[in-house]
């Protein structure tokens, strides 16, 4: 690798950190003879996948030149700072060497917005088209759209991506037009509603025609920002929402507000990015996702933001009282899943195991549920009737809130509770 290249490598890779939406492919795709690398099961920039495994991906901007002029971005055209551009031969060949060097298990590619969307999207298009077809390259690629970029673009380039992704950034398009009014929700739906398109046409193509070519087989993914404007957490949500309803979206990413332009008075004066409220918006997404919760449920116009000092999970639970105590020898999968502590693998084995017998507290126990916040909102016949009922929420939130002192342990060691 020669100098400038190297030094491409450190301005780009620096100017892309700020992209969160990425995680784990999805993809299954296994590597056969002629061609170089895989996707099976691997994930993307030292993120975890579902069995736990951290996996690495070169994620790399194509330029950090960029006409827009967006209030949160560093990369916009307004700031002094250094900058580059990577030929599309220059990205296939770091790509492949990065892989080679089993340095990275595939690439994701972003990019500022030179010359025009279409300019733009077309060069990052070639990338992935020469490192599919000219180095039969067959690890895992995901690339951002281009707002604003032609659908015939989209349509090539999702031929050879695993996964692709419209940032929306900000929740609402009023404030959209605030920080970065060169853009607008039309130019970001537009490849996303295309991308969803693609996706739905090449499938049923492949229920007829088993050899028609796959179409982003690992979804889309978004992004937004969060706490540079000033939307609650019932907005966000609710747009996290729909996107997962109507848009086949796999992923949205929710991101703590970092300031990288202080100077712009639009924009919230605060030291550091949101992370506890990050946490809880992830948490909340999981519950939309994978435990059947309805956003109405999570959030609403008596609390349309999360708490921050419990789990989303817990708070629905004290504020809905009613539903518990939850006989775990006989209630349906769905309402134990809605017990604070227990999670999807914990409440599929409790299911199994009943039907060899009754449980008891050691046989939850030893299923792996969180027994310190389930205890409240569980019965069985071994355990005592002290739920939330007779507890009352407000006893059942002081006591899991407060923070207890360990001699034996250090002070500065924190727990993070996750929804389960």
């Amino acid at each position: 690798m020669d100098d400038q290249v190297l030094e491409k490598l450190k301005i780009l890779a620096e100017s892309a950190k700020y992209d969160v939406s990425c995680a784990s492919s999805g993809t299954t795709r296994k590597g056969t003879a002629g061609q170089l690398g895989s996707a099976a099961g691997w994930g993307i920039c030292h993120s975890f996948t579902e069995d736990g495994r951290c996996v690495s991906l070169l994620k790399i901007m194509m330029t950090n030149y960029c006409i827009y002029d967006c209030a949160y971005c560093i990369n916009r055209r307004s700031n002094d700072l250094r900058r580059a551009t990577f030929t599309v031969q220059e990205l296939v060949n770091l790509t492949l060497e990065f892989y080679r060097r089993n340095y990275i298990e595939g690439l994701f590619l972003s990019s500022g917005v030179i010359n025009n969307p279409d300019y733009t999207m077309e060069r990052m298009m070639r990338v992935v088209k020469e490192l599919r077809t000219v180095y039969r390259y067959n690890g895992y690629i995901h690339i951002k759209a281009i707002p604003g970029a032609s659908q015939a673009l989209i349509d090539e380039a999702g031929l050879y991506a695993d996964r692709m992704s419209v940032n929306i950034e900000i929740p609402t398009e009023k404030n959209l037009k605030l920080l970065a009014p060169e853009k607008s929700f039309q130019s970001v739906f537009q490849p996303m509603k295309a991308i969803q398109q693609g996706i739905t046409q090449h499938a049923e193509e492949r229920r007829k025609f088993r050899s028609a070519p796959r179409f982003v087989p690992a979804g889309q993914s978004t992004q937004m920002i969060v706490g540079a404007t000033p939307e609650n957490d019932k907005q966000i949500l609710n747009v996290a929402s729909a996107l997962y309803n109507r848009a086949a979206m796999k992923r949205v990413y929710y991101s703590g507000f970092i300031p990288v332009n202080d100077y712009d008075k639009r924009l919230p004066a605060i030291k550091q990015a949101p992370l506890v409220r990050e946490n809880r918006l992830y948490q909340a997404d999981w519950l939309m996702r994978f435990y059947g919760f309805n956003v109405n449920e999570i959030v609403d116009d008596n609390y349309p933001d999360l708490d921050l000092a419990i789990d989303p999970k817990l708070s629905w639970a004290l504020r809905h009282p009613e539903f518990f105590p939850v006989d775990v020898n006989k209630a349906d999968y769905s309402l134990i899943l809605r017990v604070p502590g227990i999670g999807v693998k914990s409440a599929k084995l409790i299911v199994m195991a009943r039907r060899h017998g009754r449980l008891d507290a050691d046989k939850l126990k030893a299923i792996g549920i969180v027994m310190k916040k389930a205890q409240y909102f569980i019965t069985c016949h071994q355990l005592p009737a002290f739920t939330v009922q007779e507890a009352t929420p407000e006893y059942v939130r002081q006591v899991l809130t407060t923070v207890k002192k360990n001699k034996k342990e250090p002070l500065n060691q924190l727990t993070i509770d996750f929804p389960e």
